[in-house]
């Protein structure tokens, strides 16, 4: 026995293993570039990293899916994700147990959930009856993996499920192997028997109605090769799946590409509860604005509001350290970028102040409808982003004060940049208030931290 892994392969998954997919369901495939119809807005959803890291639970998953359902689908809310490493039975919080990882694979090289940590995967189930709790709740299911094979498949030699013979260990390199976890080794993609291992996890994903599939060290640096393989893979599988890449930077040299082989990709590495990596965050989307469009989004990463942390891999257990002042901020960030929208926290854990944030009826009109979305300026600690709603003929316009003066400033903008000429009325997005009417300029006194956020017509 590997001190490192552990393998258990009982005979019923063996059995139930062999029943997955191993061609596309109904033997259906996707068009090139149909996959941008499949999130035609941003998703929004709960991922379960901030909240409990690479260690989540079914009964966990369970309660933020009804949650959701009874508190946010009405929104818009709809994805349910389980973030990192469901396949390992003995993780831990604060970072990653990498000494004595107990794995579960099939005998095809693929992770299955450990039944310890979910027990409706037992017998081989996979994921699929919790996939259709979620989706009975009138929602949709989401996992992470990483990308690359099984440093274990490799070891044991595994087979390779729809190929005549190939094995593990002749698809793989360790050159540029994760550098902070290192469960897996990268595929070389020009090898026979690389398209199939990755087509053979799409199709088992797909047999337990995966929904969504965010795929991890694959940004950052670009993995333009498997990412690649990776969109052949969900193209092949018979079942629409949503790809988002992680993390970030995503180098922007390769906007063009990652544009049009993923539905939503990374532009930082993770934001957590300060202010310093919404003010990053800030920075680094200046020249993602053009890439704003239907199917493809430009990702601001997870949401870290709420309590956080509760097993999570950084800090302790907390409600945001962010200021209720920073939450309006970054969520008007998130809001008017048109970001996909996933939030960290555990959801029942959620106060009043919190559940207002995600359920702004005119906010999220706002994020949904809105399209020609650009910054202003960004400049002496302010900030200015406007957007277009072709719908109602709106204009939003978010004014940021993000300096860390002790005073209020004003941040203002010439109405005739948003192409608005004459009088106007404005009302303030978040409130609902009706802040008069106006011409020429609109400015507005703001907190350090603080923003507004407008509605113009």
């Amino acid at each position: 026995m590997n001190k490192f892994c552990f393998l258990k392969v009982t005979t019923l998954l063996l059995t139930a293993s062999a029943l997955y997919l191993t061609s596309p369901a109904q033997n259906k495939t996707f068009a090139k570039g149909e996959f941008k119809n499949w999130a035609q807005t941003p998703p929004m959803g709960w991922n379960s990293w901030d909240c409990y890291g690479p260690t989540v639970e079914e009964h966990e998953v369970k309660a933020n899916a009804v949650y959701m359902a009874e508190k946010l689908k009405q929104f818009g809310w709809e994805y349910i994700v389980v973030d990192i490493r469901w396949f390992v039975e003995n993780d831990k919080a604060g970072g990653y147990n990498q000494t004595d990882p107990r794995y579960v694979i099939d005998e095809y090289g693929r992770y299955q959930p450990a039944v310890n940590r979910f027990p409706s995967a037992a017998n081989g189930n996979g994921f699929k009856t919790l996939a259709d709790f979620v989706h009975s709740k009138g929602l949709k299911f989401g996992i992470h993996i990483m990308r690359g094979i099984p440093k274990m498949a490799v070891e044991k030699k595994m087979p390779i499920l729809g190929t005549n013979g190939i094995t593990a260990d002749e698809i793989y390199s360790t050159e540029l192997q994760c550098p902070w976890l290192r469960d897996n080794y990268t595929i070389l993609a020009g090898k026979p028997g690389a398209q199939e291992y990755y087509n053979s996890i799409f199709n088992l994903y797909a047999s337990w109605g995966v929904d969504f599939v965010k795929v991890d060290d694959l940004s950052r640096p670009y993995h333009k090769a498997e990412i690649e393989l990776i969109r052949n893979a969900i193209d092949q599988c018979g079942r629409p799946i949503v790809l988002s890449t992680s993390p970030g930077e995503t180098p922007f040299k390769d906007a063009e590409h990652v544009k049009e082989h993923a539905n939503m990709w990374r532009m930082v590495d993770d934001v957590w509860d300060t202010w310093g990596h919404l003010t990053h965050l800030m920075d680094v989307a200046q020249r993602w604005y053009p890439y704003i469009a239907p199917g493809t989004w430009p990702d601001c990463d997870m949401i870290p509001l709420g309590r956080i942390s509760v097993r999570g891999e950084r800090g302790e257990d907390r409600m945001t350290r962010l200021t209720r002042d920073e939450q309006y901020s970054l969520m008007t960030f998130f809001a008017i970028f048109k970001s996909p929208l996933m939030f960290g926290g555990d959801m029942p854990s959620n106060d009043e102040f919190t559940l207002s944030l995600l359920t702004n009826k005119e906010v999220l009109k706002m994020h949904k409808e809105s399209s020609e979305v650009k910054q202003l300026f960004n400049e002496n600690g302010k900030v200015a982003v406007t957007s277009k709603n072709k719908v109602t003929g709106e204009t939003y316009l978010a004014l940021f004060n993000i300096s860390d003066n002790e005073k209020p400033i004003k941040v203002g903008v010439e109405l005739a940049r948003l192409g608005i000429g004459g009088k106007c009325k404005i009302t303030n997005l978040w409130t609902g208030k009706s802040l008069g009417k106006f011409t020429g300029t609109f400015e507005q006194e703001l907190k350090p931290h603080a923003c507004g956020l407008y509605k113009i017509n």
